[in-house]
């Protein structure tokens, strides 16, 4: 009888499977052994790309005469490390017993990639029939639901055809820019940083990831702060005052002045001194006033991107940590699948979500999340999320968001505290989803002055809003903050001070209640606010990864950033690596406390050569094309063919220009 053979990225994820179909004997060299199956393993890659000297010896030398370099025919070597891996692995998928061959690896586009250079390279027996295996998680039910589901490996040619060109893309214009810009400018750049001779890195993403970072670096460096003058009055009568701002608009008498420094701002203190004069004596009348209630919902769940980012603000880490830590969550099945850039769920998921619910319920030692559960169950929380925004099968392209499985907590007490408090993290955006939302009470309104002489009328605006349910803010506190101090007399003072700050709130808004349109109100004072405008702020290792997802835009808004989301710079499995790299080759520099970026000399002299070489290679827009084009391969939208002449032409085109210029 005929085998199955199963090969997985590393020997964790092999025991896995092997545990999950019941292999528990004849471990050998390499591989485990059933009387059905034979499950081996990939230690990473152990097949990559020849360097230009496999090709031909001359191309050793970087001279400006064997530029550009474009193989017609692409050399793959074995790594030397691992060879002995890759010999265990060729030899089992040319056994003469095997039928079946699964593709276990990595459930993304650069684990096809592993793989399918193993294949290539392997040759297996023609006979078997080629299958590959997509999990969302390591759990037991998912590993035997991804064998017993396995579709033709052919279905995933696509992604494969894309995951060679993101290859091909990255050593073309890696091999051939850097050669080519060190040869020219590598003097240049050697006399700058003082050091005997330097050669230039560049790469597709790298290289733009580090023109975000100098261009707001220089922004910050460039910028000159300006004072400007607010104006505040207070309003009301003799039991109660609010406060209200004044903003410019079109019957007010400074409407497109130039004493102006923006709408609610003027430039010079003596203006709005004189201005506040001209108010004095007027009758104030309260205006478009609206009373509102407002509901807020729950955030999104995590994809990696957002958990990087929010693991940089509470525990100071770097991406790269981020993504260590959910891996090894998610070989211990606690977690879903990492790398991904959904925030929602599939329905299929939803429907079931009761069980990973019931999981954390039964198993996670944690008082604080229980306390949410029971809350949950006594308050009948609904579980259904179908028609919810968390779910939605057309934002989910490989995996779906990063959810608790309700499972692997056998592994739970061994794990380091730090992953401990990431999980922790993970399941608690994962129960907001099931609170109500915030309720606040919401009041705007506009205070308007005339002036009949001068046909002129100034407004001042306030707003109030308080929260009056707490809904989902009881798991993930307002902006997600859970800094828990250290003592608690600090946290005790913390209590005090918000309890105060609500209670101002609530005064303000009680007083707004009594207010009516078309009501005159008293005023009371005007004060002169002085501000000042302040920089762009530096971005951590965690922003920096949400303005890549964001195709160079920081954007702090959460929503905002989940709707406008479009093609990013390189890919949630690769974007914590880049700055890896930025840091590791001396381009950038991250404060270990702080996780602050700043660029090195050398990084901002690079920037300053490939600015006035060929400045669209720091235009995020551009990357973010090139992985848009990848995505398309990916999707059949277009031939591998038409993207590769596309980047042949883009290299040609620039090296025509820049060999000219010289």
């Amino acid at each position: 009888m005929g085998k199955k053979l199963l090969i997985t990225e590393k020997p964790s994820v092999a025991m896995e499977f092997a545990k999950a179909l019941k292999i528990t004997t004849n471990r050998k060299n390499g591989y485990l052994e059933s009387e059905s199956w034979i499950i081996t393993w990939c230690v990473g890659h152990l097949v990559t790309m020849s360097y230009p000297e496999k090709y031909d010896e001359k191309l050793r030398f970087w001279r400006l005469d064997t530029l550009p370099f474009i193989p017609e025919e692409w050399k793959y070597e074995i790594i030397p490390g691992v060879a002995n891996q890759f010999e265990i692995v060729k030899t089992l998928m040319q056994r003469e017993d095997i039928e079946e061959i699964y593709n276990a690896g990595d459930s993304g586009r650069e684990g096809e990639y592993i793989q399918r250079l193993v294949f290539m390279m392997a040759k297996p027996n023609p006979k078997a029939k080629m299958k590959r295996v997509w999990i969302d998680s390591q759990t037991e039910e998912e590993i035997l639901r991804g064998i017993r589901e396995a579709k033709d490996l052919s279905e995933y040619d696509s992604l494969s055809d894309s995951a060679y060109l993101r290859a091909k893309e990255d050593y073309l214009i890696g091999i051939n820019f850097s050669r080519l810009l060190s040869i020219i400018y590598g003097r240049n750049l050697a006399n700058k940083i003082n050091e005997e001779k330097a050669s230039i890195s560049v790469g597709r993403v790298m290289t733009c990831v580090l023109g975000m970072i100098v261009s707001r670096e220089r922004e910050i460096r460039n910028f000159v702060k300006t004072k400007y003058y607010k104006i505040v009055g207070e309003f009301g009568d003799e039991n109660s005052s609010f406060k209200a701002e004044w903003k410019v608009n079109e019957k007010s008498k400074l409407f497109e002045s130039p004493k102006l420094y923006n709408e609610s701002g003027l430039k010079k203190e003596e203006d709005a001194k004189e201005f506040i004069k001209s108010l004095q004596g007027k009758k104030a009348i309260i205006k478009n006033l609206k009373k509102s209630k407002q509901k807020e919902n729950a955030p999104l769940l995590f994809n990696l991107a957002e958990i990087q980012n929010q693991c940089t603000k509470r525990f100071k880490i770097k991406p790269d940590e981020t993504l260590e830590i959910i891996q090894n969550l998610y070989e211990k099945k606690l977690v879903t699948y990492p790398r991904t850039d959904a925030r929602v769920l599939s329905t299929a998921v939803a429907k079931e979500i009761t069980k990973n619910l019931n999981g954390i319920a039964r198993n996670y030692k944690d008082d604080e999340v229980q306390g949410y559960i029971k809350k949950m169950i006594e308050e009948k929380y609904s579980t259904n999320l179908v028609k919810t925004k968390y779910v939605n099968d057309s934002k989910i392209t490989d995996h779906y968001a990063i959810i608790p499985t309700g499972q692997g907590y056998e592994n739970y007490n061994g794990l380091p505290e730090l992953h401990k408090k990431v999980y922790k993290v993970i399941v608690e955006r994962f129960l907001a989803i099931f609170y109500p939302p915030a309720e606040y009470n919401k009041v705007q309104l506009t205070v308007e002055i005339e002036n009949e002489e001068e046909k002129t009328v100034e407004t001042f605006q306030a707003s109030g809003k308080v929260c009056v349910k707490q809904g989902y803010l009881e798991i993930l506190k307002p902006n997600d903050k859970k800094n828990k101090k250290s003592t608690e007399n600090v946290q005790n003072v913390e209590n005090e001070t918000k309890k105060e700050e609500n209670n101002d709130k609530q005064n303000e808004l009680e007083i707004f209640k009594k207010l009516k349109n078309g009501q005159e109100v008293e005023i009371k004072n005007f004060e002169l606010k002085e501000a000042e405008t302040s920089p762009p702020t530096r971005y951590n290792s965690g922003s920096i990864i949400l303005a890549m997802e964001n195709a160079g835009k920081l954007i702090e808004e959460e929503e905002l950033r989940e709707q406008i989301k479009g093609a990013g710079i390189g890919t949630s499995a690769t974007r914590a690596e880049i700055i890896k790299k930025l840091e590791k080759i001396k381009y950038i520099e991250i404060n270990t406390k702080t996780q602050i970026i700043t660029p090195t000399l050398k990084g901002e002299t690079i920037y300053d050569i490939v600015n006035k070489s060929m400045p669209d290679m720091l235009n995020p827009k551009l990357t973010a094309s090139w992985e848009k084009g990848l995505d398309m391969v990916a999707k059949k939208e277009i031939k591998p063919a038409e993207f590769m002449e596309k980047l042949e032409k883009y290299i040609h085109s620039k090296f025509n220009r820049l060999v000219i210029k010289m």
